[in-house]
């Protein structure tokens, strides 16, 4: 199954992008992922990648939660790659809530 996804650049230029989801995604917390991604990739300036570690932050991070980073790539390009990047896989990372 695909699932469309219409993104708005700041010019208000739609760019569409089209996700391959997996059947072998059924699990809830995948479902959740592709939910989080979803509404990243909506509003994009609201986030910036780490370039330490590839998570997506808030805007005003100005330290990676995970890595300690400083180094963020905020394009709204990155920011939709990465949410489709994660959103369709499953999770690898180790989270604080693993470590609790």
């Amino acid at each position: 199954a695909f699932l469309q996804l219409l993104i708005f650049s700041k010019s208000q230029e739609v760019v569409t992008s089209w996700l391959f989801l997996s059947p072998t995604m059924p699990n809830q917390n995948q479902q959740d992922r592709l939910e989080k991604a979803k509404e990243i990739a909506s509003n994009p300036v609201a986030y910036k990648v780490c370039e330490g570690c590839d998570s997506i932050v808030v805007s005003d991070v100005v330290i990676c939660p995970n890595c300690h980073g400083y180094r963020f790539d905020g394009t709204p390009e990155r920011v939709v790659d990465q949410a489709l990047e994660l959103g369709t896989r499953e999770q690898r990372s180790v989270t604080a809530e693993d470590l609790g």
